[in-house]
């Protein structure tokens, strides 16, 4: 477990910044398209206008691009990153989009423009920062408006219920449904029988849908 200190560096535009210039290579968070499929496709359609809300440099809109959702928009409030995400993806991804756009004010997008909002990792950034509560509570505020009636927003983090469903229940939602998976580790792959009550062993999907008007 990461302590208190190095935590609290991931609510810092700096630090993401500087993390980018000397780590330009794809890293994900959490989990990789492959993990979270399953759970995706239920939710979402091919024809659906996604958005990547604190995309950085993961390659889950890649693999979802390469699995026939084209229509994502990727953003990040590093300028860094999403400099070279544009140009990494300029001709392997043609479609996909990228903008510099700070998840806690989404002036640039219309009242319900996105079918779809993933989150990987972004609410877990703001959580980390000051002021957390009154910006999470922002950033819901923002994530609700922005998301078509009907629509869905998922939410991938290492939180369990206790901790993250008081944020998210901010907001109106006509339903929210958890899944747990099991990390991607070493620790948890050789260890079939990890104990389901150790909340370390697992990362949570919280998917939220909007009330149809």
């Amino acid at each position: 477990m990461l302590d208190n200190n190095i935590l609290a560096h991931y609510g810092k535009i700096e630090y993401w910044e500087e993390r980018y210039t000397r780590r330009p290579e794809p890293f994900d968070w959490y989990q990789v398209y492959s993990g979270v499929k399953d759970i995706i496709t239920q939710y979402m359609s091919k024809t659906d206008k996604i958005l990547n809300v604190g995309c950085g440099n993961s390659k889950l809109s890649e693999e979802m691009y390469e699995d026939g959702y084209e229509d994502i928009t990727n953003i990040d409030y590093s300028t860094k990153v999403i400099s070279q995400m544009e140009e990494y993806y300029k001709d392997k991804c043609p479609k996909m989009k990228f903008d510099v756009m700070d998840v806690l004010d989404l002036k640039d997008i219309q009242n319900g423009e996105y079918d779809t909002i993933i989150d990987k990792g972004c609410l877990d950034c703001i959580l980390c920062g000051d002021n957390s509560v009154p910006l999470a509570a922002k950033m819901m505020s923002e994530i609700y408006r922005v998301l078509a009636p009907g629509g869905h927003y998922m939410v991938i983090t290492y939180g369990d219920a206790e901790f993250r469903k008081k944020y998210l229940e901010t907001q109106n939602w006509s339903s929210l449904t958890v899944d747990k998976l099991a990390k991607p580790s070493a620790l948890v792959a050789t260890n079939i029988n990890a104990d389901e009550n150790d909340v370390k062993n697992f990362h949570y999907i919280y998917t939220m849908a909007k009330h149809k008007e």
